[in-house]
């Protein structure tokens, strides 16, 4: 079974960049409906990207042409560029991973925005 875990959050100036990455142990990754979630202090947790098994992308509106998810299966491994980023995307951000009845949490990365 896969296990995940994320990388790369941290404190970024309004309109920084940052790249997450959610590397994924154990075996099937490639078959795993990959996302990026996230939670901001009161707030319930959404879904800010999905990447598919088959590479299909889908964005929330509040990220879409910002953020861009990719996964690399060789390296078992999605990532979230995210750009131009916004004091209103500080939050956790939480990689998700999905096949058949299976679905799993990362442990979670704090990202912060703010000057």
């Amino acid at each position: 079974q896969v296990q995940l875990a994320e990388s790369g959050g941290g404190l970024v100036q309004p309109g920084g960049s940052l790249r997450l990455s959610c590397a994924a142990s154990g075996s099937g990754f490639s078959r795993y409906a990959m996302g990026w979630y996230r939670q901001a202090p009161g707030k319930q947790r959404e879904l800010v990207a999905s990447v598919s098994s088959g590479a299909g992308t889908k964005y929330a509106d509040s990220v879409n042409g910002r953020f861009t998810i990719s996964r690399d299966n060789t390296k078992n491994t999605v990532y979230l560029q995210m750009n131009s980023l916004k004091p209103e995307d500080t939050a956790v951000y939480y990689c998700n991973a999905v096949w058949l009845l299976v679905e799993l949490w990362g442990q979670g990365t704090l990202v912060t925005v703010s000057s």
